[in-house]
């Protein structure tokens, strides 16, 4: 859109009132500045009280045209390149840095989901994810001590029950709340530095924790006879 205020500044008096006399041949918006600028300079229209309310409401109706219509050619312009789309869209996790990330722990897939909800302004969605995956989370933990009491490996139960939870992910989650929106890849760094160092921790508790005897016991009852 034109900037009419710079326009205006290099324009003489005169010429500055025949904006104003010769109003509507002229833009709205244009006219506008005209008297902002005679204003300026200390010289206000005597016809800027009777025409300017009628030229703000007319101004204002034109921007947004103009906005809906500049916006209408982006749009195009996207749906015509989707690599341009994608690059112009947000920076989410992918649905398989989401699959990934939630055969590990079902509660960091849940986290990476959120933050994609948060960015594409989705905030009242985060709160049923979080809500599911911490429910899925305490289930899948009831689960799989319960498939180690019929013979099954818990490394495998964790692993089928949290797939079961990213497929919900990317299946369920992504389409209802995402949809098709173009994205770009967000680096998947910083999760994997969270992970990494969750372990380092869980290696360095181990040694104490088997020191504890209600702890030995209750890891007996979870491993694989």
């Amino acid at each position: 859109m034109e900037d009419y205020a710079a326009k205006m500044l290099l324009k003489t008096d005169a010429a500055l009132r025949e904006y104003v006399t010769g109003h509507v041949q002229y833009r709205e918006a244009a006219v506008l500045a005209a008297f902002d600028e005679l204003r300026r300079r200390g010289q206000p229209a005597p016809e800027e009280a009777t025409l300017r309310p009628g030229l703000e409401v007319a101004a204002t109706t034109q921007r947004r045209v103009e906005e809906a219509a500049e916006a209408e050619q982006q749009q195009a312009a996207l749906a015509a390149d989707p690599e341009a789309a994608a690059a112009a869209g947000p920076a989410l996790y992918s649905p398989a840095a989401i699959v990934l990330f939630s055969m590990f722990s079902v509660v960091i897939g849940g986290v990476l989901m959120s933050l994609n909800l948060y960015r594409v302004g989705r905030k009242q969605a985060i709160w049923g994810l979080i809500i599911f995956s911490i429910a899925y989370a305490y289930l899948g933990s009831l689960a799989v001590a319960w498939a180690t009491t019929i013979g099954l490996s818990p490394i495998w139960g964790v692993l089928i029950f949290n797939l079961s939870a990213a497929l919900a992910y990317v299946l369920w989650f992504w389409p209802r709340y995402l949809g098709t929106v173009p994205f770009r890849s967000r680096s998947v760094l910083i999760p994997v530095l969270i992970c990494m160092v969750v372990l380092w921790g869980i290696q360095k508790l181990t040694p104490y924790l088997m020191e504890n005897k209600a702890v030995r016991e209750q890891m007996k009852d979870i491993m694989p006879k």
